[in-house]
């Protein structure tokens, strides 16, 4: 067994955490105030060739792999948590299925997009009435000989005002009396699409999340991703993978709340000494140190996993489910620390729990995940 980075893995490491300090981080506070899309940070990481890190080279990509997508999302999460899931949906949400179930022709016309950052990938699967539950999508198609003609209306979507192209589910027929949800390709400029971008949001404020209108939008049936009928499954594989970018979100905003915890901590003199040499400090800042070691091993397992091409669902969902919760506690007793001066926004720390909170609830909350993974032991 080795634990140790690839030597490509630990340039990207050092590239990424230098590129996030120095760029990314200065600004976060500001744009956290402001809601300001991080334009120019993304035009740099467009140019570092990030944007199509994991996704093949014939397509723009770099050909790299989970783990260092999984490290890169961990070094800008570290900065700013708006820039890490935009990344994070951008690659696991909005080009990996067009990569894992595209054809040729649509991976040569979307992917080189998505790798050069000339688009922003998105993904659109939750509705006004349907989160993890696909029997209530309610988005329809009608087929003429060659179109699909799609209504609906999609929820909470990453990046979709930055997009060209997204793909949603619809349901495309009923089988049995049970709905066959397709996975389709739409273009965002297509007549009847209609972005909304005005949620008020708890945290990752200067993240892009949206409302989609779709009424009468027409697409050639050639827009189709992967089989008829196969668009749930599909979602759910990309899922999987989603699940690691957000368990190293999390790991990210843990790391960076236990830094300023750990920092704050010996230079705050209570009674004559540094707050750091109480014990009871002490003992909450090896706690967070622990959970954070353990969430970012088991992140790291799951994009491993990925990468041999074996089984990673209950991994992923494990590293997502512990990642995301250990990151709340790791924020909270950061503010705790911190006593008066962590309620305060430019101690940063009441930043990082309020986008840590998204953590436990996108791409399937801890509830979800605790029941896949009881699915996956076998328990049913």
């Amino acid at each position: 067994m080795n634990f140790d980075l690839t030597q490509e893995q630990k340039m990207i490491q050092k590239t990424m955490r230098e590129f996030s300090q120095e760029v990314v981080a200065p600004g976060a506070l500001d744009r956290d105030r402001t809601k300001e899309f991080p334009v120019d940070i993304f035009r740099q990481l467009s140019e570092m060739g990030m944007m199509g890190l994991p996704f093949p080279e014939e397509f723009g990509g770099a050909g790299a792999d989970t783990t260092s997508f999984a490290i890169v999302t961990e070094e800008l999460s570290r900065a700013c948590g708006s820039t890490g899931i935009t990344y994070s949906a951008h690659i696991s949400l909005g080009g990996a299925p067009i990569n894992l179930f595209g054809t040729q022709e649509q991976k040569e016309k979307y992917l080189p997009q998505i790798c050069s950052g000339e688009s922003f990938g998105a993904f659109g699967l939750t509705e006004p009435n349907a989160g993890s539950d696909a029997g209530g999508t309610q988005t329809s198609v009608k087929e003429t000989d060659d179109s699909f003609i799609i209504n609906g209306n999609k929820s909470y979507i990453t990046n979709a005002s930055h997009a060209k192209f997204l793909a949603l589910t619809a349901v495309t027929g009923v089988k049995d009396g049970k709905k066959e949800i397709s996975a389709i390709i739409v273009p965002t400029d297509a007549d009847g699409f209609t972005v909304i971008d005005n949620y008020e949001k708890m945290g990752l404020h200067s993240s892009n999340t949206t409302e989609l209108v779709l009424e009468d939008v027409k697409v050639p049936k050639e827009n189709l991703l992967g089989k008829r009928g196969e668009g749930f499954r599909q979602f759910l594989i990309t899922l999987d993978g989603g699940r690691i970018g957000i368990a190293a979100m999390a790991v990210g905003i843990a790391q960076a709340a236990y830094e300023r915890a750990l920092s704050y901590s010996k230079e705050r003199q209570q009674f004559g000494r540094s707050i750091a040499s109480f014990q009871v400090t002490q003992f909450k800042l090896a706690d967070m140190a622990m959970k954070i070691e353990l969430a970012r091993t088991m992140t790291y397992k799951a994009a491993w996993l990925k990468d041999q091409g074996r089984k990673f669902t209950k991994e992923a969902s494990m590293a997502k489910l512990y990642a995301s919760e250990i990151c709340m506690e790791v924020c909270d007793q950061a503010i705790q620390i911190h006593g008066g001066y962590g309620y305060m926004k430019e101690y940063h720390v009441e930043r990082f729990l309020r986008d840590a909170k998204l953590l436990e609830i996108g791409e399937g909350t801890s509830e979800i995940q605790r029941t896949v993974i009881s699915r996956e032991i076998g328990a049913y």
